[in-house]
This record gives structure tokens, C-alpha cells and sequence, in this order.
């Protein structure tokens, strides 16, 4: 199987990579890659991938307020691109997508069939490319995913324990509720699905859920570090876009599938112990 990652730089890109270099599959590259550039449908015809993996787009959520546009053209446009070329080529395609494209007023797990309502610029974009996503490619599956994190790039959970090497007091908004999701483990789920027939959307984060306060207490608790952490709510945190209160997601369907990720109090134990402290010193 021939497999085409888009953001094969990224946290989950690289976490991709392992996985799958892993069961031996052939991963087809793409240096340079742009979703912006004209030669995006060419590029990935001329890879001739059975499978594409889109991983790539602008995930600054408060960046989008400011540049709803270009996140826009990135997340929705780019998609299109990607979706037509995958078409053309005979391609199966697996979007990466959000829990950011649900408006949090549900109170209870959102499931794959529950009707998106947005309400910041990112998660607008990301919506818009979903819909094209599955417009344009017949043989689409939609993987909404949460609040990532990983040993490449920028995420909550290094900035955590940079802070947490600086600062006396962390302050954490603790009612906003999610999954957290260990970019490893979702990986490996997605080399999972590689072997079913799965189409339309599903829905992939860590078991459980938490709040951003709850998972910084978390985090903190394996750094051995003495901090304190505040919860405050979303108000006084004063951020740029406006954020979903409630965005957890039942992966009901990859469960009946047979796919499940581990609960996320388990992953980031994992994950600090094996990377540890020392390998946080990127700044979020």
C-alpha cells in the first residue's frame, strides 16, 4: 500500500511515519509540500498514492481570528485541492479534522452524526473542509480528533511543563471540557483503519475526558516540579477566539470497529515517563 502523508512534519505527521514505516508500508514523499501552491493536485497525482493522509493545515485557532482568510484557503481550499487529486488518482482519503467544529452546547459526547455549528474562524475552516472533503472524494473518511499532543512541535503539554519550570503559579481555564490525544496513539489507530472500509466520519481522541485545568494538574503532578495550579474560567482568560465549552467526542463508530485509544490519564503518564521533562523545552 502506498501512502501519501500531508504535514508529514508534524506531530502527528511524524508519529505517522513511524507507525506505518513500522507495518512496511510505502510512504510516498512530498518535499516542499504547499496546500497554497497551484501544483497541488499535480504533485500528488504524480506520487500515485492508494492512500493520502491529510494532516497539513493552519491550526492556530486564535491566529484564524485574525487571519480567518488564510486560514480559510488553507483548511478549506487546500483540502478541495487534496480531495480532487485523491479522486483523480484512485485514492482513498483521510482528513484530519476537530472537536472545534461543534459549538460545545450539547453538555453530552458529541457523536459522528451530531450537526456541527462552529463558532470561531478555525473551526469554520476545518468545517468547510470536511464538506469538501467529502464532496470531491468518493472514498473519504473524516477523523476528528482533540486537544493533540506529541514529542514533535507545539502543545499543551510542553508548555505546561515550560511554564511550570518558570512560574510559581500557572493559571488553567478549567471549564472548558475535551479529550486530551497522544499523537502515538492516534497513529496507531489510523494504521488500523488503513485496514477497514470505513467512509464518512469518525470520531478519534484519547478514552475519557477532562478539562485544560484537570490535565495541567496532570501534567504538573509528573514533573515533580513545585507549582501551583489556578483554575480560572474561559472569560478571564481573554482569548482571541471564542472557544466551545464542551467539545467531548464518543468515537463510537471506530469502536464498533474494534479501534480504541487508550484513556488519556494513562497517555500522558506514558508520555512524561518516557520522554520526560528534560525533552519540553519548546515554547507554545
Amino acid at each position: 500500500m502506498r501512502i501519501l502523508i500531508t504535514g508529514a512534519e508534524g506531530q502527528l505527521g511524524h508519529e505517522l511515519r513511524r507507525v506505518l514505516h513500522r507495518e512496511t508500508l510505502e510512504l510516498a514523499e512530498l518535499p516542499d509540500f504547499d496546500l497554497l501552491k497551484p501544483d497541488v493536485r499535480e504533485r500528488i497525482c504524480a506520487a500515485q498514492p492508494e492512500v493520502v493522509i491529510h494532516a497539513a493545515g493552519y491550526t492556530d485557532v486564535d491566529g484564524a481570528e485574525r487571519e480567518a482568510e488564510l486560514a480559510m484557503a488553507i483548511n478549506a481550499g487546500g483540502t478541495e485541492q487534496v480531495a480532487r487529486a485523491a479522486a483523480k488518482a484512485g485514492a482513498r482519503l483521510l482528513y484530519l479534522s476537530t472537536d472545534y467544529v461543534f459549538d460545545g452546547h450539547k453538555g453530552s459526547p458529541y457523536r459522528e452524526m451530531d450537526e456541527p455549528n462552529p463558532i470561531n474562524a478555525y473551526g469554520r475552516s476545518k468545517r468547510e473542509g470536511e464538506r469538501l472533503a467529502l464532496t470531491w472524494c468518493p472514498n473519504t473518511l473524516v477523523i476528528r480528533t482533540a486537544w493533540l499532543y506529541g514529542a514533535h512541535g507545539k502543545n499543551f503539554v510542553k508548555t505546561i511543563v515550560r511554564l511550570a519550570r518558570d512560574q510559581s503559579e500557572l493559571r488553567v481555564v478549567a471549564d472548558q471540557h475535551g479529550c486530551p490525544t497522544h499523537a502515538g496513539d492516534l497513529a496507531a489507530a489510523l494504521g488500523r483503519v488503513l485496514a477497514t472500509d470505513l467512509r464518512g466520519v469518525v470520531h478519534a481522541t484519547g478514552s475519557g475526558s477532562c478539562t485544560w485545568y484537570e490535565f495541567a494538574c496532570a501534567i504538573v503532578s509528573f514533573t515533580g516540579l513545585s507549582v501551583k495550579v489556578v483554575p480560572i474560567t474561559t472569560a478571564e482568560a481573554k482569548r482571541e477566539a471564542p472557544r466551545p465549552l464542551y467539545t467531548v467526542l464518543a468515537n463510537r463508530v471506530l469502536a464498533e470497529a474494534g479501534i480504541t485509544l487508550p484513556h488519556w490519564e494513562e497517555a500522558v503518564s506514558r508520555f512524561m515517563g518516557e520522554f520526560g521533562a528534560r525533552a519540553f523545552s519548546e515554547a507554545s
